[in-house]
């Protein structure tokens, strides 16, 4: 690869670096040693190469669904995940640096959480002001006193850093309490090494698998009893966190089931884990809700993503925390100046990794000075959890600029001032060009086998813009995969090492959550409700293309009148002469996302409750959900006939590959039961809806509603081949409704919810013991009692009878969904009678 010194040539895309420290090119263009193997393959790829592999790169983030939420943001829970196709690259000497310093921070974190939870010689003696801590809302009170299994409070610290223009690495921030981005650390990882398989294992880069491996038994060692396999769960706020995505995604890696606070429940001290079967006890929490809101009973009682209790329980010594709570204590930035101090005090040994210069308005000396030349610094809040906003100072107006030294002076403690640092740059691929972006590494520090080992990568961001100094997801920042080269031979463990073999003749209790069967049982029946309204709506479409005959006008008013009946359309609308109201209400039930029952509105539903249950679902299955919701993103304006039978068309074949994978990939377990008994509910319950609504359109014409109900329900050939006759209203009743053989019929829909109520997890102390199987039998009874050869004679008897009994049993139906929600979901007792 030739290098010039001005630029590094790489076929059409030449990188000219800033000023700044580069992390590719030494000062006069070429290359630095870390980066020359990849470098040379680099240069080697056409532009033509290079834009098919961030292609691949995009598509694999869109197929594995990796998203990242900004509260606020106008696309929520997703907005996609932004992967730049070159990776970070960190020398072997430089990780071995930085990791000592890593290693060193963390040990001296955990003796001042010991310190400051336990005797406070720190504030006795002066090491830290005594506002730097109690004006801290991480600073948890009800933690005092606590000693944690090993007298560890972190398991796992996250760290920024940056390097200065000199070379040398800088804290910028630290992140002890509960640090994201192992999990997107991990899916960059995977994706990286799909895309660059052979310049990955060329450039001797460490690999990942080890640290989560570590991860997973360290979690499992921290048990507090040694009964059998301990129970480890990931406990998240939920699917509208910014972070959910990696969440479900590690939960899934490390083999431990994801949970809200609402699955969890304390008895006698003790957490337990709300499952189908009932409480199961739970040793260990990996936690990733901040702490403040993990008990509400003791730390804030507003929240409702924390369990009652917790504090108690973790306090008693019955579960563990990784991390503890508190931990957040040592994560501000107001610490920065004092550490050198407290390290040499604590340890006996100099600060390795120095941080950023930093001043804590806190101090009247210093902010005097922060306020004398306001233009130098930067402002940071210093208790905020999370990431914020820095303020520029010398980016604001005489006006904005005043207001924020004011806020300073009203409350200086809650401020730490920061110099403005040239950050490091990497070339990144922006608009088909490599252009210098300002970076930051975040990487991860990990207590196992009694010392911290520290990730051999990380989660690197890039500035979206150029010159840019703010390097956050929440402002668009761009993620990398970390190299970090080996100095010797790299160990050859990939992230899909193969697991001890074991093999189990006894098949364990599911541990199913109540609230991830609930979940699932509505992600059922919104994978069936989404169908049936494309089946109509294609249906009905299909009547507005075409000829135009007096049959296809008719059947169109009969399609209008089964829409009115399941309540997607007002009726006043299917009795107006004019059809233009009912195009209008065709239109936003394919678009409109706040028109109840309207196809992205169901979506929108679907999406929830598939996220919700996300560590339940393949990747193939979260594939095809991304699917769906692409195949119906067409524009409103100028709706053609065409393009709404195309993406309904296409929605139902993407839905019916759902129900094959359910039917074909899923383990027969509790959560696919539930999964299958919503289904089973919904398509019972819609095609009564159907089918008593027809029969009350075949009283005044039955050629209007019969043959687009048969289109509908997909029994259209099925009845050709047993009638080959025009559809009549009580053969058709018999396919729809009695005849067991039919996928689609009543019958089969209620043969199938007796097999599963067999199933169910049976609790003998519960009252609703036994109950759904009665109920499910019950309607089995009710259909047996419909004799449809009686009205052959007086068949207009039908339509009169028929409603009647569709309505009967579909209230029966709806008993049986009811009594699922109160004893598995809600788990309510029932009150005797």
């Amino acid at each position: 690869m030739q290098v010039q010194s001005t630029a590094v040539p790489l076929p059409a895309l030449p990188y000219r670096p800033t000023s700044a420290y580069d992390e590719m090119c030494l000062p006069d263009g070429s290359l630095r040693p870390h980066w020359q193997t990849f470098g040379r393959a680099l240069g080697q790829m056409g532009t033509t190469d290079l834009d098919a592999r961030r292609d691949t790169v995009q598509r694999l983030l869109r197929d594995h669904g990796v998203t990242y939420n900004v509260y606020g943001d106008a696309t929520g829970f997703t907005r996609p995940w932004s992967l730049d196709l070159l990776p970070l690259i960190i020398g072997a000497a430089d990780f071995k640096k930085v990791s000592e310093g890593l290693v060193q921070r963390a040990r001296l974190f955990n003796l001042m959480l010991a310190d400051i939870y336990g005797p406070q010689r720190l504030l006795k003696e002066g090491w830290i002001p005594p506002a730097v801590l109690h004006a801290n809302p991480s600073f948890i009170r009800a933690v005092q006193g606590v000693v944690p299994p090993g007298d560890n409070f972190l398991l796992l610290t996250g760290c920024d850093l940056v390097r200065l223009p000199g070379g040398s690495w800088s804290v910028l921030a630290d992140r002890t309490q509960s640090p994201s981005g192992k999990g997107y650390s991990l899916e960059n990882r995977i994706i990286m090494t799909n895309v660059f398989p052979d310049e990955f294992k060329a450039s001797k880069v460490q690999r990942l698998a080890s640290f989560y491996d570590m991860e997973r038994e360290t979690l499992r060692s921290l048990a507090p009893s040694r009964r059998g396999t301990p129970s480890v769960v990931m406990m998240t706020p939920g699917p509208y966190n910014e972070t959910y995505f990696e969440h479900a995604f590690k939960a899934r890696y490390l083999g431990f089931p994801l949970v809200e606070g609402a699955d969890l429940t304390v008895r006698d001290r003790r957490v337990h884990l709300k499952t189908l079967e009932g409480l199961r006890r739970v040793d260990v929490i990996a936690r990733r809700v901040d702490e403040a809101f993990c008990d509400p009973l003791e730390l804030n009682a507003d929240t409702w993503l924390g369990v009652p209790g917790l504090v108690e329980a973790w306090r008693s010594g019955n579960v563990a925390l990784g991390n503890g709570l508190g931990t957040g204590a040592v994560e501000t930035p107001a610490l920065f100046p004092f550490l050198p101090g407290i390290c040499r005090h604590l340890m006996g040994e100099e600060l390795k990794l120095p941080c950023a210069p930093t001043w804590w308005c806190g101090q009247q000396r210093e902010m005097e000075m922060v306020l004398a030349s306001p233009e130098r610094w930067v402002l940071k809040p210093a208790f905020a959890v999370g990431a914020r906003d820095p303020i520029f100072l010398a980016e604001l107006d005489s006006q904005k600029r005043s207001e924020a030294i004011a806020r300073v002076r009203a409350e200086p403690q809650a401020w730490v001032a920061q110099e403005v640092l040239t950050l490091s740059t990497t070339p990144t691929l922006v608009n088909g060009t490599l252009q210098p972006r300002s970076m930051v590494w975040r990487s991860f520090t990990l207590a196992a086998k009694d010392r911290y080992h520290v990730m051999p990568g990380g989660l690197s961001r890039v500035s979206a813009e150029a010159g840019r100094f703010v390097v956050t997801m929440q402002n668009g920042g761009i993620s990398k995969d970390t190299w970090v080269i080996a100095e010797g031979q790299v160990d050859q463990k990939t992230l899909l090492s193969n697991q001890t073999l074991v093999i189990r003749p006894e098949r364990p209790p599911s541990g199913v959550p109540s609230r991830v069967a609930d979940h699932l049982f509505w992600l059922g029946r919104y994978a069936e409700r989404l169908e049936q309204t494309g089946r109509v709506l294609r249906t009905i479409w299909n009547r507005l293309s075409g000829e135009g005959s007096e049959v296809q006008g008719q059947e169109m008013t009969g399609c209008a009148r089964l829409l009115a009946a399941m309540k997607l359309v007002p009726p006043e609308v299917v009795q107006s002469p004019d059809n233009r109201p009912l195009l209008t209400h065709l239109r936003s039930l394919l678009h409109d996302p706040k028109c109840e029952g309207s196809v992205r509105e169901l979506l929108g539903r679907l999406r929830y409750n598939a996220a919700s249950a996300r560590d339940r679902l393949s990747d193939d299955t979260w594939r095809l959900f991304n699917r769906i919701e692409r195949d119906v993103q067409i524009s409103r304006k100028g709706l053609a006939v065409s393009d709404a039978l195309g993406m309904l068309d296409t929605l139902i074949l993407d839905l019916a590959a759902f129900s094959g994978m359910q039917l074909e990939n899923m383990t027969r377990g509790h959560g696919w039961r539930f999964l299958e008994i919503g289904r089973r509910l919904e398509r019972s319950m819609i095609v009564l809806t159907l089918a008593g609504g027809a029969a009350k359109i075949c009283e005044q014409d039955d050629s209007a509603v019969l043959g687009p109900l048969l289109e509908i329900c997909d029994s259209s050939m099925t009845y050709r081949r047993l009638h080959f006759a025009k559809p009549r209203l009580l053969p058709v009743m018999d396919l729809l409704i009695s005849n067991e053989s039919n996928p689609r019929s009543v019958a089969y829909q209620i043969e199938a919810l007796c097999e599963e109520t067999l199933h169910l997890p049976v609790d003998p102390m519960s009252s609703f013991a036994g109950r759904e199987k009665a109920l499910a039998n019950g309607l089995k009874e009710t259909l047996r009692g419909l004799n449809l050869e009686s009205f052959a004679a007086h068949e207009r008897d039908a339509f009169k009878a028929l409603p009647v009994f569709c309505e009967r049993l579909f209230a029966a139906t709806e008993m049986l969904s009811e009594s699922f929600t109160e004893h598995y979901f809600s788990h309510a007792v029932r009150q005797p009678r």
